[in-house]
């Protein structure tokens, strides 16, 4: 009796997994290493439109910028900063980054398109970028087009707490919008800020 159960109990303490135990845990290990892939994935596509939103974001706060500095030089009056159909200087619509004409404003009917400059070719804005050296400014640079870019200043009167127009108030919202490469859905960067005669 005693052999027996010497055997029985080196059988038991010999016992590996089951298949079934094997078969769990690669099932739960692909789990984790596919969710591991999948944030890896998010963080590069994150990455690559970094980019992008701080081109959107640098272009609505120059246009806001140059509204500031027309008014505060006297280049352009107060009323002056509307858009056209209000009797004013900026465009409506939506229109491609292109270089500010005569006036020195962008979004107004006097822009013109940019003159080709280095790699970047004569059209909407390009942004020169470092080539596969990663160093700007030798031989290898690449032309970045803005030309999925578009800008639109809307300039609106504000109001006073009442209801009643705020004739010494505007209100200029400034949209940059763009579409990434192989993405359709189109992304958008706005500005609102409030303007006055006022310096």
């Amino acid at each position: 009796m005693t052999n027996r159960n010497t055997q029985n109990t080196k059988r038991t303490q010999q016992r590996g997994f089951t298949l079934v135990e094997t078969m769990a845990a690669i099932a739960i290990m692909s789990v984790g290493i596919l969710t591991l892939i999948a944030a890896f994935a998010s963080a590069v596509g994150s990455t690559q439109s970094a980019q992008e939103d701080l081109i959107a974001r640098q272009k609505a706060l120059e246009a806001v910028e140059s509204i500031y500095t027309a008014r505060n030089t006297q280049q352009i009056t107060f009323s002056q900063i509307a858009n056209i159909s209000n009797g004013g200087i900026f465009t409506t619509a939506a229109t491609q980054l292109l270089s500010a004409g005569p006036d020195g404003l962008v979004n107004t009917a006097d822009d013109v398109s940019f003159a080709a400059s280095g790699p970047c070719p004569a059209g909407p804005e390009c942004v020169v970028v470092p080539g596969p050296d990663g160093i700007l400014g030798t031989a290898d640079d690449m032309a970045m087009s803005l030309g999925n870019f578009t800008r639109q200043i809307a300039i609106v009167n504000a109001l006073n707490s009442d209801g009643t127009i705020n004739n010494n108030l505007k209100i200029v919202t400034v949209t940059v919008t763009y579409s990434r490469i192989g993405n359709p859905t189109p992304h958008t960067y706005t500005v609102n800020t409030l303007i006055s005669p006022y310096r």
